[in-house]
């Protein structure tokens, strides 16, 4: 009987080396919260953040391990690629989530506080609340939530099954959902934007997953290279085929921000606490759009004619959208949001290229893709690290009005904002413009002209509303009654702003080592 049932379901093989960076996050997310139950509340805060960079650390140099010693595979019973890509965005996601980590361990600002409400499950206002505010408690299981968070994102940028995808970002959604309700100041804000960011998403998942079961009726396969050889067989319905392919767009569009999908992101970047604005911004979308890559290359590479023209289109909406709606924005993280989403539109003209390793060209669209994703990500932890210090009468200090003035009063934070703004707006000389035009030649390499000169228009357009803080800091005189103070951060938030800056610099003067090496990694297994 044993044999039997051996033969009908062989017996499950798991390469062990190649998947502990997982292995890690996930046994460090789970210690964390048993840790809740055992260590004392004073203690809680030094072990768990200790534990969450330790295990990050830990992680990155397993990857790192494995990607020098790399031979592409299909791993986990075919649920996952362990290809170039996948190396170089897990590696990309666990520094993302090491400078989240620092964000969120964040205390000296504020009175000596978190940015996390310290009972984020009470009633705002409520005795309860007001009572554990006397008490100084705070919220450090935020930090296994982002070790979870981190976990599902990997997944999600390696999958190789469509089911895998889609709990995935379920597993990564879920702890951003409750991180996005935890805020410190405007509570009721804070928990508004969880719950429209939860609606929304368990919609679009929910799309996302009847997709994918278009997909596997036409293909009778869950796999990418299943689905790729059905296409290619042309196996089963054209309709059926499109159907899929559109609903399955739709769960990755959203992740990434990109318009009409996007309605989540500025109420979620305001109401979330400003860490989790800051990671949520980068990670999100480094993990949507190393899946959407993957997915669309690999199992719909056969489509690509039909998928090109969506995302073109696609792509200039949010690129207008994103561009010219920021213009009218006066709090900064609702500036950094609708920012957020211009830069999904121009990773999108990126992806609409399709220009694959090998086909002669100096740098592929994955790598240009994930390039731009590099540049962006440090610039962006490091505008929301200053808007953490930016504050008054206790708290963040957002609107622009307070921003007036502040080269005066701090030129060295004013500097640093100044060239990640410049970097946003793809000056030359700032990694912001090295990643703008690797994405803008792999897109006209791959026959889309007309989507690169819309993207310059709209670059422009981007350009006036980050001037428009650069003028607020170091011309415009500050008024008394709004005027925002730079409070002094620990050693985790400046350890954001050195990294930040200096490789802001360094990707923009010297870039070249940091595009070979994505260059030699950037070819999907098959």
């Amino acid at each position: 009987m044993t044999s039997v049932l051996e033969t009908m379901i062989p017996a499950p093989t798991l390469e062990w080396m190649e998947l502990s960076p997982l292995i890690v996050l996930l046994v460090a997310a789970s210690l964390g919260i048993l840790l809740e139950a055992f260590v004392p509340r004073a203690s809680r805060y030094v072990v768990q953040s200790g534990l969450a960079a330790i295990a990050i650390v830990a992680a990155l140099g397993l990857t790192i391990a494995n990607w020098i010693d790399l031979t592409p595979k299909v791993a986990a019973m075919g649920m996952l690629a362990l290809d170039g890509p996948a190396y170089v965005f897990w590696a990309m996601l666990l520094i993302f989530g090491l400078g989240g980590v620092a964000l969120f361990a964040e205390r000296a600002l504020g009175l000596g506080q978190s940015a996390f409400a310290a009972s984020a499950a009470s009633v705002p206002g409520s005795p309860i609340e007001r009572e554990a505010e006397r008490e100084g408690r705070e919220h450090t299981e935020v930090f296994p939530l982002l070790l979870f968070a981190l976990f599902g994102m990997m997944i999600f940028a390696a999958t190789n099954n469509l089911l895998v995808l889609f709990v995935a970002v379920e597993i990564f959604s879920l702890p951003l959902y409750l991180l996005t309700g935890m805020a410190r100041r405007r509570r009721l804000l804070s928990q508004e934007a969880a719950l429209k960011y939860f609606l929304l998403g368990s919609l679009a998942s929910a799309i996302m997953l009847y997709g994918v079961a278009m997909l596997y009726g036409y293909s009778g396969g869950l796999e990418l290279a299943r689905i790729d050889a059905a296409i290619l067989a042309s196996a089963g319905s054209h309709w059926l085929l499109l159907g899929g392919m559109l609903l399955t767009s739709v769960g990755l569009l959203f992740k990434i921000g990109a318009v009409p999908f996007h309605a989540w992101s500025p109420d979620a970047y305001m109401g979330a606490p400003t860490p989790v604005t800051g990671f949520m911004a980068v990670a999100t979308k480094t993990a949507a759009v190393a899946a959407l890559l993957r997915v669309f290359y690999v199992a719909l590479g056969g489509l690509a004619w039909d998928w090109q023209l969506l995302f073109a289109v696609v792509a200039v909406m949010t690129m207008l959208l994103g561009s010219t709606v920021a213009l009218a924005q006066n709090d900064m993280k609702r500036l950094l949001a609708y920012s957020s989403i211009a830069h999904a539109g121009f990773l999108l003209v990126g992806v609409v290229g399709a220009v694959q390793a090998g086909d002669n060209v100096n740098l592929s669209s994955v790598a240009a893709v994930a390039f731009y994703l590099l540049t962006y990500g440090i610039a962006t932890l490091g505008a929301f690290a200053i808007v953490m210090m930016v504050r008054r009468s206790g708290g963040e200090a957002n609107s622009l009005d307070a921003w007036k003035g502040l080269g005066k009063r701090n030129p060295l934070i004013a500097a640093l904002m100044t060239l990640f703004l410049l970097s946003f707006a793809g000056i030359p000389l700032t990694a912001g413009f090295v990643g703008k035009l690797t994405v803008f030649a792999s897109a006209w390499a791959g026959g889309y002209g007309w989507l690169v000169l819309v993207a310059v228009v709209m670059s422009v357009i981007a350009a006036f509303f980050y001037l428009k803080v650069v003028v607020a800091m170091w011309f415009s005189d500050a008024d008394d009654e709004t005027v925002g103070t730079v409070e002094t951060p620990s050693l985790w938030t400046w350890s954001v702003l050195v990294v930040s800056a200096a490789a802001t610099l360094v990707l923009g003067l010297i870039p070249g080592g940091v595009l070979s090496l994505i260059a030699d990694a950037a070819q999907f297994i098959r």
